[in-house]
């Protein structure tokens, strides 16, 4: 069942504009991907959530908006990334204007599901 927080609501609701735009979008992308997950925040951010398991967060600063897979691997797992992207070990920074294209979430959220599936369990 998909929880739709109000938390995550009130989050982006405080952003300025054009992250709030771009946010939305993504978070909209991420619904359509995840259609099941739990949105909550996670770490003071928006966080999608499976089986108790973070798979994609998202929040905007100043300069950039930013996506994270909570995991240290997935980015270098799915490589060919935009280059108008930029990447860390666990954060893909992007344009404040531009938000990531539903292929890409596609293949960010699929790494990260068979991550979570290959771990031992908790």
């Amino acid at each position: 069942m998909r929880v739709v927080s109000s938390d995550v609501d009130t989050h982006l609701a405080k952003l300025p504009e054009p992250q709030r735009t771009t946010l939305t979008a993504l978070r909209a992308t991420l619904r359509t991907v995840l259609p099941d997950a739990e949105e909550c925040l996670k770490y003071g951010m928006p966080a999608f959530v499976v089986n108790g398991r973070a798979v994609a967060g998202y929040d905007g600063f100043k300069h950039h908006c930013s996506y994270f897979p909570h995991s240290g691997s997935v980015l270098e797992r799915v490589g060919n990334l935009p280059d108008w992207t930029e990447a860390s070990k666990g954060t893909l920074r992007f344009p404040v204007d531009r938000p990531l294209g539903i292929t890409l979430v596609r293949r960010l959220v699929k790494a990260r599901l068979e991550q979570i599936a290959s771990a031992a369990p908790r």
